[in-house]
């Protein structure tokens, strides 16, 4: 008690009394208006707070599904999952070694002929298609399947089997699994440590996947029952701790087992948007149809007596119906007396269609962490709004792409530079004996497809002065440049063959102004002067 608590107390016990179950009443109706169950506006949307997997795996399969139909068949969904594929994914990302030349006491020769070996080993093992298990894809474009999955369905699973096939020195394969198939074994009821498919120790952390033969959808298995399922159960870690299958989703809750699909916030608003817009089509359609109704006093929807022609081939059984009326250009049609022509406007197209999409749209954009210009590609603002929201959406961009390196990029790298160090193709002192000296063999920088610029050459001269206040390098820069992507120093052998080139066929001269002759010979000029003056040469003789 306060001591104004205690001094009403003692001057009224009654009071203090009062004032003391009011004070409980006010600790207990709280301070958020949002968790006030008596407003009206709190009482229609009740939910019970549950854990990350009791809100998940129930809704997963049906979530997956409608995700799967919009991606196949909406514009404005497709379009965004694909988006997120092109600016995050690109033409794949790709691996610039990087080790730590102190922490290993090398001189910068030996670190950067290393470099170069490393790419060449993790190029020749994942550059073909080898590494994939279905021999259909490079590491390259698996990256773009694997990101789409994981958008499409919420979470995907890469198996790392190891087995040889000719022509290829390495042992690593990629076994790209859709998430339907990672399910409880023998569909049993989920348990403590087994949910969603994924058996997890008592950390949470997984232990195995529960991975079934064929895609339960297949349509094979229900015509057979679902008898053919079998299930393998697919360890998560090596004795080693080396990772053996990888499980991407993103992860938005502790405890959470499985990834939801990137299109779940806004599948309503997509749905809808697309039943809207089928219908608006239809009634353009229809506008663009002249619908004429004859209407008569007698309400007989017949258009008067129905006539039949022989038809010209002769053939009496063949009887051409020359009922109704029909629409002409420039015909003059007669009508029955007590008969008249109305017409239908369905007052198509809307003019109110285009904003109200546009509206819907942006909420989706907010979902989805799109804006609306890139999600409709449509850049009809200013240069400096366009420029914004460019910006706003690499931020996006650029934390998926370092989610993609992290969860899948990076270990697929360590994997094979493992192996090639275990075969005796790089030579890497302390590689297995100390798990610093490792790290710092392994330590890269993956360099994806940077964004457009609107104007390069604002940006150009933007990245001139970066490199002359000595705050950022040419690695930096080229790799920020849309048609760069790639390594700076992997450009300097071509620069020099090109300058080589050049100046041994002696075209390194500055070239002419804009509107100015080219230099002439004496001779040359003075005969370019006046045509009719005669030879030098021939005026001497």
């Amino acid at each position: 008690m306060s001591l104004l608590d205690t001094i009403i107390a003692y001057l009224s016990p009654a009071s203090a009394v009062e004032r003391h179950k009011a004070q409980q009443q006010l600790v207990m109706v709280g301070a958020y208006q949002g968790a006030d169950r008596t407003r009206r506006a709190n009482q229609s949307d009740w939910r019970r707070e549950t854990d990350a997997d009791s809100a998940i795996l129930y809704d997963l399969p049906i979530l997956r599904e409608t995700s799967q139909n919009l991606m196949r068949n909406s514009p404005l969904a497709g379009g965004a999952i694909k988006t997120n594929v092109t600016k995050v994914v690109g033409t794949g990302l790709k691996v610039k070694p990087g080790v730590d030349r102190c922490t290993l006491n090398i001189d910068d020769a030996t670190a950067d002929a290393w470099e170069r070996q490393a790419s060449r080993e993790f190029r020749l093992a994942t550059e073909t298609r080898e590494i994939d298990t279905e021999r259909h894809y490079p590491f390259s474009l698996l990256q773009g399947l694997i990101f789409l999955k994981v958008l499409e369905d919420g979470d995907v699973f890469v198996n790392l089997p190891r087995f040889r096939r000719p022509g290829s020195p390495y042992s690593l394969r990629l076994q790209v699994i859709e998430a339907a198939r990672v399910l409880n074994k023998d569909r049993i009821p989920p348990t403590a440590t087994l949910n969603g498919g994924i058996e997890k120790d008592e950390n949470g952390a997984p232990l195995a996947y529960h991975v079934c033969n064929q895609h339960p959808g297949n349509l094979r298995i229900w015509a057979a029952g679902n008898k053919q399922l079998t299930w393998t159960i697919v360890p998560a870690f090596g004795k080693s701790g080396a990772p053996l299958c990888l499980h991407l989703f993103d992860k938005s809750r502790p405890g959470q087992s499985r990834g939801v699909p990137y299109l779940s916030p806004v599948i309503e608003l997509v749905k809808q948007l697309g039943r809207y817009t089928d219908a608006e089509v239809m009634a353009a359609v229809v506008s663009g149809m002249l619908t004429v109704f004859v209407t008569n006093e007698s309400g007989d929807p017949s258009l008067g007596p129905a006539p039949t022609v022989t038809n010209p081939t002769g053939d009496p059984s063949k009887q051409m119906d020359t009922s109704g009326i029909e629409l002409g250009y420039g015909s003059v049609v007669g009508l029955l007396p007590g008969e008249k022509v109305e017409t239908v406007n369905p007052g198509r197209p809307n003019p109110a269609f285009d904003p109200f999409l546009q509206a819907i749209i942006r909420q989706i954009g907010v979902g989805l962490e799109l804006p609306f210009e890139l999600l409709i590609k449509h850049f009809t603002a200013s240069y400096s709004a366009s420029r914004a929201a460019l910006m706003e959406a690499w931020d996006y961009f650029r934390r998926r792409r370092h989610w993609l390196v992290t969860m899948l990029c990076q270990p697929v790298y360590e994997a094979v530079i493992t192996e090639a160090v275990a075969m005796g193709r790089l030579e890497a002192p302390g590689f297995f004996s100390d798990p610093l000296i490792r790290n710092a063999w392994l330590r890269t920088t993956w360099i994806g497809d940077a964004p457009y610029h609107l104007d390069p050459l604002k940006e150009a001269n933007a990245a001139k002065l970066r490199m002359d206040m000595f705050l950022t390098t040419h690695s930096e820069e080229c790799a920020a440049m849309p048609q760069g992507g790639s390594d700076w120093e992997s450009k300097i052998p071509e620069i020099l063959r090109e300058q080589c080139i050049l100046r041994d066929n002696e075209l390194t001269a500055e070239p002419p102004e804009p509107g100015e002759p080219p230099a002439a010979e004496p001779a040359e000029a003075a005969a370019a002067g006046n045509p009719d003056q005669p030879d030098t040469d021939l005026e001497e003789e």
